[in-house]
């Protein structure tokens, strides 16, 4: 369905999800987020807006749509969810047919993000936003499901008073979350054999009693002050590859370690780091993947507007691209409808009455920004 064809939120939920937009980071065989940018650069032209792409890599744009500006604005408000999602092998329903059954739709990118992307869309849509003493601009962010390379570039590029970046937070003002740092764990032992095994130096070993004391040395090894929104730091070993026959003692072990950070937790890969060479020197680790956590202050008069709506404060384990722009020093929250439990999942879906809710939300949200 053409944009301008498009009747209400649930047709538009319904022909964002119809258009395969999977990260190519686990599905090698996606085109991306080319076709789904083009989509939402039409819907934007189609009601005013003035439509910008941004090339994060070959194929795959940031899409940007900026309203005009109002004689009396005051802030600048940027709507932003993502546009990629997770890959869609292994879904017990048919992914992109965004079919409609008991009041659900269903599909891949349903929950997280497009459905919280078309209600910002058809609010944006419903309302006359040059009476409005604010400035409203659209970014739709490709790679939030990988690297986030398309909040970094946005975050580098744009300017404005409150981002609002679409997750599905039950309609909570998600303003705080943990951070993630992804690691590679290197062990290198000694190569014998098994019958003599006290001659070699068993890596496999030498990495999980690494692991095993900086675990239990990790709720004190980068202290930050208590969070009750967002819990503990945590740990988790993810991966481990090592051996190359069961009669052979392994010379080299690797593993993958998750671990969530909180505010202020920002130096823990370092703090890792250190813990291992001054206790294991075998035992290497190097980061993957660093995403700081993310704070906004939920006093700001943006996010308290948002309170006014009817919306709580609360704080997430998740990762999304607002860290991008509150670590650049731009106030940025993740809002939307629809619950992040339905993320990821074989069976994805969002109920078509928390699309409407959702468009009621933003809607009244803009409205109270009329002089």
């Amino acid at each position: 369905m053409k944009p301008m064809q498009i009747e209400n939120v649930e047709q538009l939920c319904q022909a964002l999800v119809q258009i395969p937009s999977e990260n190519p980071s686990g599905a090698p065989e996606s085109k991306g987020e080319a076709a789904i940018a083009q989509f939402v650069a039409d819907f934007l032209t189609d009601r005013g807006a003035i439509v910008q792409f941004e090339s994060i890599a070959p194929g795959r744009p940031n899409v940007y749509g900026w309203f005009p500006t109002p004689a009396n604005s005051q802030y600048r408000i940027l709507f932003a969810p993502h546009l990629d999602t997770v890959p869609a092998r292994g879904m017990t329903i048919d992914p992109f047919a965004a079919r409609l059954r008991d009041g659900r739709i269903y599909g891949r990118g349903a929950s997280d993000t497009k459905g919280p992307t078309a209600a910002m869309l058809w609010a944006l849509a419903a309302v006359d936003l040059s009476q409005l003493n604010i400035t409203v601009g659209f970014a739709g962010l490709a790679d939030e499901e990988a690297d986030q390379i398309g909040a970094k570039m946005c975050a580098k590029n744009v300017n404005a008073d409150l981002v609002i970046v679409a997750e599905p937070t039950d309609l909570t003002v998600v303003y705080t979350h943990k951070g993630t740092a992804w690691t590679e764990w290197e062990a290198c032992g000694k190569s014998t054999h098994a019958a003599m095994p006290e001659t070699g130096n068993n890596a496999i070993e030498l990495l999980m009693n690494a692991y095993i004391d900086l675990k239990r040395a990790f709720p004190q090894l980068c202290p930050a002050p208590e969070n009750s929104l967002l819990g503990p730091p945590t740990i988790s070993l993810g991966t481990i590859q090592a051996g190359t026959k069961i009669n052979v003692v392994p010379d080299r072990c690797l593993a993958e370690v998750d671990i969530r950070t909180l505010p202020g937790q920002e130096k823990m890969v370092s703090a890792v780091q250190e813990f291992l060479r001054d206790r294991h020197p075998a035992v290497s680790v190097r980061p993957l993947k660093i995403s700081n956590p993310m704070y906004t202050d939920p006093n700001h008069p943006l996010i308290q507007r948002l309170v006014a709506q009817g919306a709580s404060l609360a704080g997430a384990s998740w990762f999304c691209d607002a860290a991008h722009f509150a670590e650049r020093g731009i106030p940025a929250i993740a809002l939307g409808p629809g619950s992040i439990k339905q993320g990821h999942t074989s069976d994805e879906f969002i109920d078509v009455a928390e699309l409407e809710r959702g468009v009621e939300f933003f809607r009244n949200f803009l409205l109270s920004f009329r002089p």
